[in-house]
């Protein structure tokens, strides 16, 4: 994974702010949150109360109000999270994040425009184990806590479909469900999905 950060100026006093699971980044009307440690995901809500995913974003991406003009727009820590506040004024790489975060949006919208939820929720554990796996002796292990309301609100499914699937994933092998919420993704044996 390819940070967008690099340095701010000298005379800045960025300190690292620590956040519980759950909680929330605030916003900063002239800042950005640079994660240094754990992962985020960001959402808005519809007039209904339906959650719209926006993104899920991981040490070194670079996440704020400032990037959005959607209300409400929320940064919920996934895991616990560092964070550190990096000033616009002092920051010189917006271009690059905003691309960033064009090319997520993209690559989510293409993985929801799928059909069925298997194909879906397969295509999103495999678009998380690229961005954020690690290599693991059965597979990539995407270690972010998501739970099955989480992966319901990133497709627009509902928790008891992903529940459903994810076992059915388990039982054909494809994926090894671990505690908090881990799973391994046995890429090898997702081929035959991807005809």
């Amino acid at each position: 994974m390819v940070a967008l950060y690099t340095s701010l100026s000298s005379s800045s006093n960025n300190t690292k702010e620590v956040f519980a699971r759950r909680s929330f980044l605030p916003e900063h009307e002239n800042g950005l949150w640079k994660i240094e440690t754990g992962f985020i995901r960001t959402f808005t809500y519809l007039e209904d109360g339906t959650t719209v995913a926006l993104g899920l974003w991981g040490p070194g991406d670079i996440v704020g109000k400032a990037l959005s003009k959607l209300e409400p727009y929320q940064m919920e820590c996934l895991t616990k999270v560092e964070a550190t506040i990096l000033p616009l004024e002092e920051w010189s790489q917006l271009t690059e994040t905003l691309l960033t975060h064009i090319q997520q949006a993209q690559e989510l919208m293409v993985i929801r425009s799928h059909r069925k939820v298997e194909t879906m929720l397969l295509k999103l554990l495999a678009w998380l184990s690229k961005k954020f796996g690690s290599e693991v002796e059965k597979g990539r292990l995407i270690d972010m806590r998501l739970t099955h309301e989480d992966l319901a609100e990133m497709l627009g499914s509902t928790r008891v479909t992903i529940t459903r699937i994810l076992g059915q994933f388990e039982q054909e092998g494809l994926i090894a469900r671990l505690s908090l919420h881990r799973i391994v993704l046995r890429e090898e044996e997702i081929w035959y999905y991807e005809i």
